[in-house]
């Protein structure tokens, strides 16, 4: 299916993807990975929580660890522009019939939870409590020293209905794979913070979460964590690259946290914000769309993603070979 025309105005404002809430079987264990291991910084905690910003953000959190039986995903979180675009986004949903509830949540303001048009759980909130800058405090930075969190990627069973309904509430396309054969859209990437994405749609089984990303200053810190990852027992853990992705011209390692999900370290992407800026197009049969260059990326990667807690996943409308998707 074409790529429907941006919607450049939509009922209300969403600034930029925010953070996500990752349930895990093991607080201390998955705490010791993205904050001594990756380096995210630790801004608060309890029995049952760990709260983590990046080392540029001035946000509480980016990241919220909650225990649990099992590792799933809580929810997504994204920042409007206002706390009136909270009330836009309580009609918007609630005009789709889309269930809609005003949620308490530590550090923030007016938080509404509502779902994607396949049940992904969103989270919307304008006022999250500032913390003091650390841009320049170089003590703290250790691991991969992520700078901000950057993007979500989510396998899911319809891309085209995913992008339609995205795109309504004003993500714009930057770079797409399409199926000749079909028509089809295979994969999307779409933005609203003015870089490659800020969500991105694989076809799979799903909905489920295929990775967060974290970006970082450059390449070299990608291989320092490699050398560090490879020699203090977490070898295990590194899943694909180091490489360089076609689409969003990325460098990228793919790593898998103890309980399975994904995180993606990243950099060297490309400004997209200007409002008529062409998506450029990949053919699904072009190997370099996904691997510019760098070793073939494991079956694990195409087929392992995070489910998001109570949603049932379904299989996908559109299928191809591992071998060159997604």
């Amino acid at each position: 299916m074409p790529i429907s025309p941006f919607n450049l105005y939509p009922d209300f404002n969403i600034l930029r993807l925010s953070h996500v809430e990752l349930v895990v079987t093991d607080l201390a264990r998955s705490r010791a990975y993205y904050a001594d291991l990756l380096g995210l910084q630790v801004t608060d905690e309890d029995a049952d929580h760990v709260y983590m910003r990046a080392l540029e953000e001035r946000g509480h959190h980016c990241m919220v660890l909650r225990r649990g039986e099992k590792g799933e995903v809580g929810y997504l979180g994204l920042k409007v522009f206002s706390e009136e675009d909270l009330d836009k986004a309580e009609r918007y949903f609630r005009n789709l019939d889309h269930k809609v509830e005003w949620v308490e949540r530590p550090y923030q303001g007016r938080t509404l939870r509502t779902h994607d048009n396949f049940g992904i759980p969103l989270e919307f909130y304008f006022k999250m409590d500032r913390l003091e800058p650390i841009h320049q405090k170089y003590a703290l930075y250790h691991g991969v020293k992520p700078l901000r969190i950057d993007h979500f990627n989510c396998f899911s069973p319809d891309v085209d209905a995913s992008v339609e309904f995205y795109n309504n509430l004003g993500f714009r396309v930057t770079e797409y794979t399409e199926d000749e054969s079909t028509g089809r859209l295979w994969a999307a990437w779409m933005h609203r913070k003015g870089g490659v994405h800020d969500m991105a749609f694989t076809s799979g089984v799903g909905p489920r979460l295929h990775h967060t990303a974290f970006w970082v200053p450059t390449p070299l810190n990608i291989i320092d964590l490699l050398d560090l990852m490879s020699t203090t027992g977490y070898l295990a853990n590194i899943e694909r690259g180091p490489g360089r992705h076609g689409i969003s011209n990325a460098f990228f390692l793919y790593l898998l946290d103890p309980d399975g999900h994904r995180t993606e370290i990243y950099c060297s992407d490309y400004q997209t914000v200007d409002p008529d800026l062409e998506p450029i197009k990949w053919q699904l049969t072009d190997p370099q769309r996904q691997t510019l260059w760098g070793a073939p990326a494991p079956r694990s990667w195409f087929e392992h993603g995070s489910e998001f807690r109570g949603l049932e996943t379904r299989l996908p409308v559109a299928t191809a070979s591992p071998i060159i998707a997604p």
